[in-house]
């Protein structure tokens, strides 16, 4: 059965000429508005006044982007702290000239980092709850969110699977590892063009055999995710877990650790300079202490703190 191969060719975004909207860039968007819905929810559910929701929501915005930003170029592309340092913090590349390129490259290892120190210096100004009293519900919408932006990944082809005959293989016909070879066999310099000859003109449809199936990992983990986001719903809503500080947050931890974990197996590595120790990349070693932590905060922490 073939029904679910397909090519993955997509617009990524709206291009309105002196600038363009990123579909990715918009389901971050999706997701932080969706964050805060959430929270409101909570907050209104709890009781808590609603002047804190909106600083919880910048404080953690800023946490994540940032975060993100600083995990992908420490963990991933550290060259660019010596070959292009701007670049980092700003949307634009200036390693070849003065280019607009959008904030590219965000690691969520990264992300998970930001927040927790980004909720930390919150309760150091908000004192109305503890820290983890805040991390057990802003995980949900972290959970949430994440569904989003991994969609956003596939939108763009980016964290592309490994090479797959499967039923589920899809083809990233704007797959990074074959930019390079389909521009040269065009002679089109503008990567978009030269993969909407390949689609578009006959002479170039077999330049797509150059193009292999992929494992579409940036779909498995959304849907992942939405089993993480409805979870951590159900024990906040349905049990007294909730009230067990670090239950939720390290219960967040455990499970979407995990998912990463094993959907690393179907991914390319990320990045010029990665991990490859004992058959494991430099997702999943990462991955392996924020597990180990959740677990802390599931079975061991409670024993020695007060629930409240």
């Amino acid at each position: 059965m073939y029904a679910l191969k397909f090519d993955w060719n997509p617009v990524t975004g709206i291009d309105l000429g002196f600038f363009k909207i990123h579909f990715y860039s918009m389901m971050w968007v999706v997701a932080f508005i969706l964050g805060w819905y959430i929270m409101k929810r909570i907050f209104t559910k709890e009781k808590v006044s609603l002047d804190y929701l909106d600083p919880l929501f910048i404080y953690t915005v800023l946490a994540t982007m940032l975060g993100a930003r600083l995990g992908h170029v420490l963990f991933y592309q550290s060259e660019l702290i010596k070959e292009d340092f701007f670049s980092i913090f700003l949307p634009f590349s200036f390693k070849n000239g003065f280019e607009f390129t959008g904030f590219q490259g965000l690691a969520s290892h990264g992300a998970a980092i930001g927040i927790i120190i980004g909720m930390y210096l919150y309760r150091r100004k908000y004192k109305y709850k503890s820290v983890l009293w805040i991390l057990d519900r802003v995980v949900i919408t972290v959970a949430s969110g994440a569904v989003f932006i991994r969609i956003g990944n596939f939108i763009n082809s980016e964290i592309i699977g490994k090479i797959t005959d499967s039923n589920l293989g899809v083809r990233f016909i704007q797959d990074q590892y074959y930019k390079s070879e389909i521009v040269q066999r065009t002679g089109i310099k503008d990567v978009q063009k030269a993969y909407n000859a390949v689609t578009e003109n006959s002479q170039f449809q077999n330049l797509l055999d150059v193009v292999p199936y992929r494992h579409p990992s940036q779909l498995y983990e959304s849907f992942c995710y939405i089993f993480v986001f409805l979870i951590l719903w159900y024990f906040y809503t349905k049990t007294i877990k909730k009230d067990q500080l670090g239950f939720l947050f390290g219960l967040f931890l455990v499970l979407l650790w995990t998912i990463r974990f094993f959907i690393e197996f179907t991914k390319e590595p990320q990045g010029e300079e990665y991990i490859n120790w004992f058959g494991l990349n430099t997702g999943q070693w990462l991955s392996i202490p924020f597990v180990l932590i959740g677990l802390y905060f599931m079975f061991v922490y409670k024993s020695k703190h007060a629930t409240k």
